[in-house]
This record gives structure tokens, C-alpha cells and sequence, in this order.
């Protein structure tokens, strides 16, 4: 029901608003059971790889997106399951990697098509990051069905990571590659080498379908150095800043100190001014009184 709501209402109003594009469509099988690995650049690629693909792709999702109380987790559960998300306790980690497994298996076991993001999670930047060795490489390996690389072309910039609402204007694509056969390694799902050469395989194709740059670490890794960087990007904005303003507050205090010590200078030849001006007041009739007296002196002397 979810599903086809999601193919009636959701997929229209995609094709309306953001025109999206895809290539390589003839690559997915009209039928029959097949795994579709592909990057994870946005949100949104939840919304336009069901949106596009003619079947049905069965993703895993956390159990926490289905069984959230109130009607926030009942909007969230309902989109998932309109997507074709899974359901899966993820609790424990190895616990969690089983279950997908089983997951994954029986829906390929139904002959449908299942959908992973080799990552494990969105790309912090755009780039494309180290595949994780397990679930996709095992379930190829367990079931011997197909491996198709796809590419989501430009959805980061639709909804770049953080922002909830979607940028209108970009179209948004789907690059779609040949079926890889691993059927040469089945029955080797427990070796780890193996797991390794399968992955790389398909995020080597992966990688050439969408012209990203490749950094062989995990997603994971990325955004926890992302992470620490900006944390120390700001520590080092909120030094600089905090410098900055003793600088000038010194330059505030020395500027308020020579203004006082330049009017105390003032106030003091002021002051001089003034004293020697009285003084000189003061010697006027003096001088003038001893000037009569000695003139007077002279006079009878003569």
C-alpha cells in the first residue's frame, strides 16, 4: 500500500519539480532477483532511486525509523516503508550484520531486487569512500545474484547533508552499469580476501559511473576527521577572537593611559601658567613702590 502510494503521489511530484534523469535503465532486469549497489550522497537518494527504478528495491533500514512513538515516527515509518525500507534490529553489532544478511538473502531468495549502500552511510563531502567488507560481498556470494553498480548523480546538491529543505533548479540522476557476475567466487563468502575483491570491484564501478573522487578510508572515519577538524577550526577561531580582543583592550588601556597622563601634563602646565601670572601680579606694585622710593632718594641726595 505504502509502496504504491510512494509510485502515485511521490514519483510524480519528483519528475514534476526536479525533472530527474537516468541512464542505463535497460541494465536492470525486467525480472528476476539481482542486488543494486549504489553511493550515498543525500537523504534524497531515498527518495528518487524507488522513485525511478520501474521494480521495487528493498533497502535496510534501522528498527528505530518503524517503531518511534507519535506522529512524527508513524510519518517516518510510513515513508520508509513507502520506499521499500526493511526493518532491522540493529542492536549489537554483529548481531545486527547477521540479521541484515538474512534480510538481504530472503529478499533475494524472492526474486526481487535488494539495494545497499556500500558506504554504510551518506558521504560527508561528495567523495566516494571505502566500501565496507560484509553484507554486500556476502549476500553476492551466498545467493549468486548480480551485482548492479548505480550512481547518484548530483542529489547532494538537491539536499546537501544537514538542510531539510530541497534546492529546486538541479536535476538530479541515476547512472545505472552492467550486472557484475561473481559467480566465480560462490561458496567463498567466509574469506575475507574474497569479500574484499568483490567490494572494490563494485565501488571501482561505482566510482567511474559517477566521476567521484575516491578516498580509501571508510565514510565513517571521514566524517569523525571532518568532525574533529571543525571542532578545532573553531577552537582556533575562538582563540584568534579571544586574542584579538585583549589586543584591544590593551590598546584600549594604553590609549586611555596616555590620554590621562597627556591631560594630567596639561592640567599641571595650566596650573604653572596660572601661579607664575599671580606671581607676577603680586611684583608689579612692589616693584613700582620701590622704584618711588629710590627715586625720591635720589632727589634729596641731590
Amino acid at each position: 500500500m505504502f509502496y504504491r502510494l510512494m509510485k502515485m503521489i511521490v514519483a510524480p511530484l519528483l519528475r514534476i519539480f526536479f525533472r530527474p534523469w537516468m541512464e542505463g535503465a535497460e541494465n536492470i532486469p525486467e525480472e528476476g532477483a539481482a542486488i543494486i549497489a549504489s553511493n550515498h550522497l543525500s537523504f534524497s537518494d531515498s527518495f528518487f532511486l524507488p522513485a525511478l527504478m520501474k521494480r521495487r528495491v528493498t533497502f535496510i533500514a534501522k528498527a528505530e525509523y518503524f517503531n518511534t512513538p507519535g506522529v512524527k515516527g508513524k510519518l517516518t515509518a510510513a515513508f520508509f516503508k513507502g520506499v521499500g525500507q526493511l526493518p532491522v534490529d540493529r542492536s549489537g553489532v554483529r548481531g545486527a550484520g547477521e540479521a541484515a544478511i538474512r534480510s538481504a538473502v530472503a529478499v533475494i531468495e524472492r526474486g526481487e531486487l535488494f539495494g545497499v549502500y556500500p558506504e554504510g552511510t551518506r558521504s560527508p563531502d561528495g567523495k566516494l569512500y571505502r566500501g565496507k567488507v560484509g553484507g554486500l560481498a556476502r549476500v553476492a556470494l551466498a545467493t549468486g545474484a548480480p551485482v548492479i553498480p548505480v550512481a547518484m548523480i548530483d542529489t547532494e546538491k538537491v539536499q546537501p547533508p544537514g538542510q531539510v529543505v530541497p534546492n529546486f533548479g538541479i536535476r538530479p540522476g541515476i547512472r545505472i552499469g552492467r550486472p557484475l557476475d561473481f559467480s566465480r567466487y560462490q561458496g567463498m563468502e567466509n574469506d575475507r580476501f574474497i569479500l574484499r575483491s568483490v567490494t572494490d570491484e563494485v565501488m571501482y564501478e561505482i566510482m567511474r559511473l559517477s566521476g567521484q573522487e575516491y578516498v580509501d578510508i571508510y565514510a565513517t572515519a571521514a566524517k569523525r576527521q571532518i568532525a574533529d577538524d571543525k571542532k578545532r577550526t573553531d577552537a582556533d577561531r575562538k582563540a584568534a577572537q579571544k586574542a584579538e580582543q585583549a589586543a584591544l583592550k590593551a590598546e584600549k588601556a594604553e590609549a586611555e593611559k596616555a590620554a590621562a597622563e597627556q591631560a594630567a601634563a596639561e592640567q599641571a602646565a595650566a596650573e604653572q601658567a596660572e601661579a607664575e601670572k599671580a606671581a607676577a601680579g603680586q611684583a608689579g606694585p612692589e616693584a613700582a613702590r620701590q622704584q618711588k622710593a629710590d627715586d625720591e632718594k635720589d632727589s634729596g641726595q641731590a
